[in-house]
């Protein structure tokens, strides 16, 4: 018993001061991106990228799409590819085996045409069934392959592009105009770049017509607004801060660009996993590490992506576990650059980080939802001790919502009505009384169901951009 008692103690004490910590150490990361964007914009100010937008001199690159049962979205996704404003690019759609209607959708769409192309196979992938093109729309092909997952179709698409830089877009998101230039600029300003990542911001509720986005709207779901909170903290401080200092571990699958020739030396994505786009950024770190030569791997603010969030709880569990599995299995992956010097600050600040606050953070955060207040209902933990954690827990928590609404505020202000801002301040209010908690149940579920998972997608329900499908209420 008396054992028992000292466990629960020094167990709650030491939830204590994970969570200070880690809510220390995420506010810290919200300085550095202060500094970061704001530098950024003062850059963004004086540049004139614009006039890069119909040069010839500017890099050509390949975007890739990998579609799997993709029916409600591909459509207006490809429409605002082929709107883009940018010289020379090629959009290469790659069907990954959709039993739906994708396939159909998109050829009957575009009039596309079944054609004879050689393909150099630089990447192994399964077998490519078709090429399709249409010259009234010469920038697109259309990839018709066996499903091998979305690492696979990413390399099957490598494999037929003929541009040095690609890019890979999710199929259930559309790109701003300007992104793609913003984007490949940091190839030209900086030629050791190897990977460079957008911001994915959340459609939901936003109107979109053609493929392109109209009028910007906060979600009528409730769950898809938490998430815009969600995404705030990820991307404008979370990823922002690591790239400052060169240690991003993961640029979104929805949109990132990469050195074609970087990425088929150190082997292409990663098959049979579900986390093929922190695998790419872990690997290619490791890579050129190996090869002692100079790189970079950068996140930006600015080029935008929208895309579609899940709006009920049984997808939003889908992608939280999904992505919890993803990240365990990349972790495992490259366990051998743990703590290791060779790899600098990858190997001893930013893998550690993930290790202890992404990996085992939620269980640990979920056990000490259960032992802090059980110590203090067994005497075990003073009153004071007790509200204290919960006041510094959730001012510290707040502080990092509050301060990553402030800087989107103050910098794109995507946002722009009061209701809008004082919603999104309401949300991270209550963000902290069951949402939070919810998501955390769910990535440790992912935690145990890693073995299992790990090969396995999972389904998430898309609904066509602009569609009422679902939408509730918001009003709170």
């Amino acid at each position: 018993m008396y054992l028992l008692r000292m466990l629960i103690i020094y167990f709650s004490e030491f939830c204590m001061l994970y969570t200070i910590g880690i809510y220390t150490f995420y506010n810290g990361q919200m300085l550095i991106a202060f500094f970061d964007i704001f530098s950024y914009f003062k850059k963004m100010k004086v540049s004139d990228y614009r006039r890069y937008v119909e040069s010839k001199n500017m890099i050509p690159i390949s975007i890739i799409v990998p579609a799997y049962n993709e029916e409600k979205t591909i459509v207006d996704n490809i429409k605002s590819l082929l709107a883009l404003n940018y010289y020379e690019y090629e959009i290469i759609i790659v069907n990954d085996g959709s039993n739906d209607s994708t396939k159909e959708k998109i050829i009957n769409e575009f009039n596309l045409k079944k054609v004879n192309q050689p393909v150099m196979q630089s990447l192994a992938t399964k077998e490519v069934l078709g090429i399709y093109r249409n010259n009234e729309y010469e920038r697109l092909i259309f990839v018709d392959k066996l499903n091998g997952g979305k690492a696979d179709a990413l390399n099957a698409g490598i494999n037929v592009s003929v541009y040095p830089i690609f890019a890979c877009i999710d199929a259930d998101s559309i790109l701003e105009n300007d992104a793609l230039i913003k984007l490949t600029m940091l190839f030209v300003e900086k030629p050791e770049t190897v990977a460079v990542g957008g911001i994915v911001r959340i459609a939901n509720g936003s109107v979109i017509k053609d493929g392109k986005l109209m009028e910007m709207k906060l979600p009528k779901s409730k769950i898809a607004t938490f998430q815009i909170v969600e995404y705030f903290r990820a991307f404008l401080t979370g990823r922002t801060s690591l790239s400052r200092l060169n240690s991003i571990l993961i640029i979104s699958g929805a949109f990132g660009a990469f050195n074609k020739k970087a990425v088929i030396e150190c082997g292409g994505y990663k098959v049979n996993t579900i986390g093929e786009d922190m695998d790419i950024i872990v690997r290619l770190h490791k890579f050129m590490k190996d090869q002692k030569r100079k790189y970079r791997i950068q996140f930006l603010a600015d080029p935008i992506c929208w895309t579609q969030a899940p709006e009920s709880l049984k997808d939003l569990r889908a992608q939280r576990r999904r992505w919890q599995i993803g990240l365990f299995d990349t972790l495992m992956n490259y366990k051998s650059m743990l703590f290791n010097r060779k790899y600098g600050t990858i190997g001893m600040v930013t893998l550690p980080y993930y290790w202890i606050f992404e990996l085992i953070g939620p269980i640990v955060e979920s056990l000490g939802y259960i032992i802090i207040p059980l110590a203090y209902l067994f005497g075990l933990l003073q009153f004071d001790s007790f509200i204290l954690f919960i006041a510094v827990a959730f001012m510290l928590g707040t502080t990092l919502s509050m301060g990553s609404i402030l800087l989107e505020q103050v910098t794109f202000r995507k946002y722009s009505t009061f209701k809008e801002t004082m919603l999104l301040v309401l949300f991270a209010l209550i963000e902290n009384l069951g949402y939070r908690q919810l998501t955390i149940l769910y990535r440790v579920e992912g935690i145990f169901k890693f073995r299992k998972g790990r090969h396995s997608w999972g389904t998430i329900n898309r609904k066509q951009f602009g569609s009422k499908e679902k939408e509730k209420s918001v009003n709170m």
